[in-house]
């Protein structure tokens, strides 16, 4: 049996101080559930206030990092940086990531591949936009995601289908929309790696999931959890998803 994870990105939301109060009622209220991973990716300036305080010892991620070990690259944040804040996760190729800041699949690859040899447990974001599904393309896009993206697979790796169309956007894809995209990447690991590879893969589906979307998509055979947005900020909201899957 695969392990669900839920998990929260955060984006850029929740400064210091509403890590502090989130953390403070999530420590109150979150039962521990062995059968659940949660991991939470908080901003980068939040992350050792979200380490410090993190009373149930859940993973705590960070949302990106850089293709290089080190250097000259002003603003951005290296994976010796992350874990040296305790990070355990790292989320790559949001779609934001791609989208909004123009990260190309080579650029990607580069960050995955360097996330596993820092022994990262990696999150890897693929999916299509709203015009390549209503082209068809859901299936040669999520197969370009993933095949540029990984050389190799392992138990560190996660994919997290995200349709750039359901994202903040309040649309959701249908379970069966979900599961579709989800086995179609199941088989693509197969294809690739072997049977034993995409049997143990987890994948989750993230896209303005909420409580009460999250039990129909979780039932789905092929969907492993979650990567939660807008509904993580509020540590009750997030419980009941946590409620839900369990």
């Amino acid at each position: 049996m695969r392990k669900k994870i839920l998990a929260a990105n955060w984006k850029m939301n929740h400064g210091v101080e509403e890590t502090q109060k989130f953390f403070q009622e999530f420590n109150r209220h979150y039962h521990i559930n062995s059968e659940i991973e949660v991991v939470i990716a908080p901003s980068y300036l939040s992350l050792q206030e979200a380490v410090s305080l993190n009373a149930k010892k859940i993973s705590i991620a960070a949302q990106n990092m850089h293709w290089a070990e080190k250097g000259a690259f002003t603003g951005e944040v290296s994976v010796s940086q992350i874990k040296e804040a305790k990070c355990t996760h790292v989320i790559l190729g949001h779609s934001e990531r791609r989208h909004v800041f123009h990260e190309t699949d080579e650029e990607i690859q580069k960050k995955v591949a360097l996330a596993l040899t820092h022994q990262m447990q990696v999150i890897l974001c693929v999916g299509e936009t709203l015009e390549e599904r209503n082209q068809e393309k859901t299936h040669s896009v999520l197969e370009r995601q993933v095949g540029s993206a990984l050389s190799v697979i392992s138990g560190a790796v996660t994919i997290a289908y995200e349709p750039v169309w359901a994202i903040g956007t309040g649309q959701v894809a249908t379970p069966q929309q979900a599961e579709e995209a989800h086995q179609s990447i199941r088989k693509m690991v197969w294809d690739r790696f072997g049977m034993d590879a995409a049997s143990n893969l987890r994948i989750l589906y993230g896209g303005s999931v909420k409580p009460d979307n999250i039990s129909n998509l979780i039932s789905q055979p092929n969907i492993d959890g979650a990567l939660v947005g807008g509904a993580s900020l509020d540590p009750k909201t997030f419980i009941e998803i946590l409620n839900q899957m369990a």
